[in-house]
């Protein structure tokens, strides 16, 4: 049975994207020694939420994603002053998060991922009139097939289907070239919904 991942999923965070002259503004203030910490304060809160998500749907718990987000934000602070601005900082905050996610992953051998939500509904034509799968196993199957893929490939995923970033950013965060990070896409589709479509 063909199955696609083309539906948007449901429930996708987004942080506030800055104007350029006000994200030049913020990293003044960053480097600024008086203003500092509210800048800081200020980056926190415009992207804290798209963050929490990514590191989420890689680390699998809440728990988990919080203290991997408490990380990658003291990362960010104690960094700060290297930030040559040569990216944008949203884009530089997710590098620092996705590294953070990864070191978490390979050092507790955890591949859990559980924020699968808003793909349910693309496997829902797949249940048969004569043994419909109840709303939970839909999930454990979803869950089960994204959490097979290698590491890589499930950040590559999530970051093109959830958070919507354009190769051309994804590029700059996890390094490779676009396109290689379009194939490893295009194998985690396949390999999902090879997984999805098993009886």
């Amino acid at each position: 049975m063909e199955m696609t991942l083309s539906g948007k999923s449901i429930g996708k965070e987004q942080s506030a994207e800055p104007a350029d002259s006000d994200e030049s503004l913020l990293l003044r203030q960053l480097r600024t020694p008086a203003t500092q910490d509210s800048a800081f304060r200020k980056l926190v809160e415009l992207h804290k939420q798209l963050l929490y998500w990514q590191i989420r749907r890689i680390v699998g718990s809440h728990d988990d994603a919080d203290d991997v987000l408490q990380n990658t934000f003291i990362k960010a602070w104690n960094g700060i002053h290297t930030f040559r601005g040569e990216s944008r900082l949203k884009t530089w905050l997710f590098r620092i998060a996705t590294n953070e996610s990864i070191t978490f992953i390979r050092s507790r051998s955890r591949k859990a991922l559980s924020d699968l939500d808003g793909m349910e509904d693309t496997i829902s034509h797949s249940n048969s009139q004569e043994n419909p799968l109840s709303g939970d196993e839909i999930r454990a199957k979803l869950e089960t097939a994204v959490e097979s893929l290698p590491v890589k490939q499930k950040i590559v995923f999530c970051m093109k289907y959830y958070d919507e970033l354009k190769y051309e950013e994804m590029a700059e965060i996890l390094g490779g070239t676009v396109g290689s990070l379009k194939a490893s896409f295009h194998h985690a589709v396949k390999k999902i919904e090879a997984m999805l479509s098993e009886d």
